[in-house]
């Protein structure tokens, strides 16, 4: 009643507020909020998901680790929960566990959630993931069976794995070598298919890719092996991190990169921009996917009775630094 009253508006639309219903406007909506931290009012959500039959809580299934894209893309996550009343909770699947993520799926349901977002999952299952609340997925998944899917897609002809090798062959090389992340890792697997299918679709060679561990590491070593071989014009790197161990080993074989070999990653990770040469990669906009993809799924969550909009499209953008240039001849 207190906030009402600050605000100078009803009690049930400070409730549709805290219930984020979409009949109220940004500009109220706002105001309630404001009000309430001015406040410190706090809703009972307890008392609300008995009410109401929701309990305003999404689960997330994330990767356990700390590599820059998973752990980036969950903090803009709960940023963006955090603006819309909503509270995050989140599980992990592991590496080299067959069974984690039907587990990190099943410890979020017995915690109460009103639908789960699958952001970078590993799975070495081959069954259907079931969940019997609504999913969001961002990226490449597992196959779910759930009441209703959603995704938020790359845009038209926007897939960034095949953006970067068509960008290879339009600087004139004749193909373009690929540093794979693990393969029971689905990001990993989504970008190797279309790098090949890139590489197929302009006719060029589909050398053997080399598979990393996602670690500046294995992309040293990996690296030294490509750069052995004096064929070897243009690399694509599925994370920065493997991209910029290659360029280690490249400078301590004499090849120099540009010059002799091209260098690109993925990630756009802060240091990117500072090794020498400066790193050419794919920025992901972790904040806006988190925007639109939470959005999409709680207007869904707000009025499941109607059929969900089609999927709302997310862009990856190339940076193009120095690491890459036209082949010399």
């Amino acid at each position: 009643m207190d906030v009402a009253r600050l605000v100078g508006v009803s009690q049930k639309t400070v409730s549709r507020v805290f219930n984020n219903e979409p009949t109220v406007s940004e500009e109220t909506r706002e105001r309630v909020l404001a009000a309430a931290q001015q406040l410190g009012y706090r809703p009972n959500t307890a008392a609300r998901a008995l009410l109401t039959g929701r309990h305003h809580r999404i689960g997330v299934v994330s990767l356990g680790t700390a590599h820059f894209g998973p752990s980036a893309l969950l903090v803009a996550l709960e940023r963006a929960a955090r603006r819309i009343s909503y509270s995050l909770t989140v599980a992990t699947s592991f590496e080299d566990d067959p069974g984690g993520l039907k587990a990190a799926v099943d410890n979020l349901l017995v915690q109460g959630v009103d639908a789960i977002i699958l952001s970078e999952p590993v799975d070495e299952s081959d069954d259907p993931l079931v969940i019997d609340v609504p999913v969001l997925a961002l990226g490449a998944t597992p196959e779910v069976q759930a009441p209703t899917v959603l995704s938020v897609r790359a845009a038209e002809g926007g897939d960034a794995a095949a953006e970067v090798t068509r960008y290879l062959l339009e600087l004139g090389h004749r193909t373009v070598h690929h540093i794979a992340g693990p393969q029971q890792w689905w990001a990993a697997r989504e970008r190797r298919q279309n790098w090949s299918a890139s590489l197929v679709a302009a006719n060029a060679a589909v050398p053997d890719a080399l598979t990393g561990d996602w670690t500046s590491r294995s992309g040293y070593e990996l690296g030294r092996e490509l750069a052995r071989d004096p064929e070897v014009t243009a690399i694509f790197a599925a994370n920065d991190e493997m991209a910029i161990g290659a360029l280690r080993s490249l400078h301590e074989a004499g090849r120099q990169v540009p010059g002799d070999v091209s260098v690109a990653g993925f990630d756009d990770i802060p240091i990117a921009a500072y090794v020498w040469p400066s790193l050419t990669t794919v920025s992901s906009d972790n904040a806006e996917l988190a925007e639109i993809g939470l959005r999409y799924l709680t207007d869904f969550l707000n009025d499941p009775d109607h059929a969900p909009p089609p999927p709302p499209q997310h862009v990856h953008r190339m940076v193009i630094r120095n690491s890459t240039a036209r082949p010399s001849t």
